[in-house]
């Protein structure tokens, strides 16, 4: 009862970490219009914004997460929070572009801490058979935090300016990290069948965790992933702002249903599901998670082909697809803890961390955005506009928006193809895995000074 009241309260404080991890994450992507208005900025240089928090957060990430397979998690946890919600609220006092953007540089080490140590916890706090709806409620944050930042940040700026809404983001952060000093840190490997404490392979950490075949799969997948997330995330309330027209507390509304809360019932089922179709089939969380990510893909692409002002059928189509999406984490995190050996996890979450944020979350608004500067210019020259101004390109950004989002769904393509490949991997790897523990276990239980 004593573990189960602890697990209880880490996983709820995992939770609400990660729910400020994603408000203030997203807050950027609420605010966009009244930013790139007031700075007279293009698509391009708002996707570097967010360029800048996630090649930082990959960079930092790797270190931490081999500190994390070595220090304390909670404390890595508490210091982070506390780093990036000062700095979200600092975000406020920005007076450029490039303050700005400093200012996300440092929002993105902060944040780099959250991921590694959270997981490496939560794999250490529950078994392998409940992982995935562990694992569940803490993804779960991300949906709730993304809903309740377009929802609270898009209202704060509609009545106070966007700098207001990056003030309002601070005290909660910093209270979530005051509660993580209080968790009861678990000993590594303390919820495997086979106990080996500490113990690790021969060989340096990366390599080990690269040598899994299935580890290359989830890292391609978790690139393809972030880039759709990101860039629908980056992107999204502009685009209903520019297509079709809303306000934006109309947009932020939407965007909350549409790329937030859409993903609750996701994540849960997922859970659920994920637990009981990798009892049933050692492959069964990757099978299923490739499925559902390629029922997702003719959703993405009929809401970006809704007609203007066509706003519930966009909500339905795009809410719909988002949130399939979601399922993502709740069937592929809990694969990475199947493959990875305890004293390994809190690396090969950094090593996949950076791949999803170097080679996905970084090129999602970058991308997108380059490539919607390229439409609307390429729509103002076939339309005889002569001089490409912010002005003059204004009447043109809707439909450049609409025809580079595109990509979502075509990535959205490759990424089931690549789960599918995963899916044929994995059950070796997790029996390797398995087969190791087994021989540790019983070399423990040989007594000193026998022959094994």
């Amino acid at each position: 009862m004593t573990f189960c009241r602890t697990s209880t309260y880490a996983l709820a404080v995992l939770f609400a970490i990660n729910a400020m991890n994603f408000f203030d994450r997203m807050i950027l992507g609420a605010v966009t219009e009244p930013i790139r208005k007031e700075w007279q900025l293009s698509d391009t240089a708002i996707g570097w914004l967010g360029t800048a928090f996630t090649l930082i957060y990959a960079a930092v990430g790797l270190p931490i997460g081999a500190l994390a397979d070595r220090a304390s998690r909670k404390t890595i946890l508490g210091i982070g929070v506390f780093v990036w919600s000062l700095l979200t609220a600092a975000s406020g006092l920005s007076r450029s572009f490039w303050q700005l953007f400093v200012y996300r540089l440092g929002v993105g080490i902060g944040e780099a801490a959250c991921a590694p140590a959270a997981t490496s916890l939560i794999g250490d706090l529950y078994p392998s058979a409940k992982r995935s709806r562990a694992l569940s409620i803490f993804m779960m944050g991300l949906p709730i935090g993304i809903a309740l930042s377009f929802l609270v940040s898009t209202q704060v700026a509609h009545d106070y300016g966007w700098r207001a809404a990056f003030y309002v983001a601070g005290l909660p952060g910093i209270l979530c990290g005051l509660a993580a000093l209080f968790i009861n840190e678990p000993s590594r490997g303390a919820s495997e069948r086979h106990v080996i404490g500490a113990r690790r392979r021969a060989g340096h950490p990366f390599l080990l965790v690269l040598s899994i075949p299935t580890m290359w799969w989830i890292i391609l997948s978790g690139a393809l992933f972030n880039f759709i997330m990101y860039a629908i995330g980056s992107f999204l309330a502009p685009y209903l702002m520019r297509f079709h027209g809303s306000g934006i507390r109309e947009a932020g509304f939407i965007a909350m249903l549409v790329y937030g809360l859409s993903g609750l019932p996701a994540l849960a089922l997922g859970g659920l599901i994920g637990d009981r179709v990798a009892h049933a089939r050692p492959n069964g969380r990757m099978l299923f998670a490739a499925w559902a990510l390629l029922l997702s893909v003719p959703l993405l692409y009929f809401a970006l082909d809704a007609p203007r002002g066509e706003k519930l059928l966009f909500t339905l189509l795009m809410g719909s697809g988002c949130a399939i999406l979601y399922a993502y984490y709740s069937l592929v995190y809990p694969a990475i803890q199947d493959v990875i050996e305890p004293s390994l996890r809190g690396t090969a979450m950094a090593i996949y961390f950076f791949a999803m944020y170097v080679l996905g979350a970084s090129l999602g608004p970058v991308g997108t955005g380059a490539a919607s500067t390229f439409f609307t210019e390429r729509a103002a020259l076939l339309a005889g506009v002569e001089l490409l101004t912010a002005e003059s390109l204004e009447p043109f950004r809707a439909e450049g928006l609409r025809v580079a989002m595109h990509i979502i769904p075509i990535l959205g393509g490759l990424l089931a193809l690549v789960l599918f490949a995963g899916a044929r991997t994995v059950a070796s790897d997790k029996e390797r895995l398995q087969e190791w523990m087994r021989s540790c276990a019983a070399e423990e239980l040989v007594p000193e000074g026998a022959e094994a």
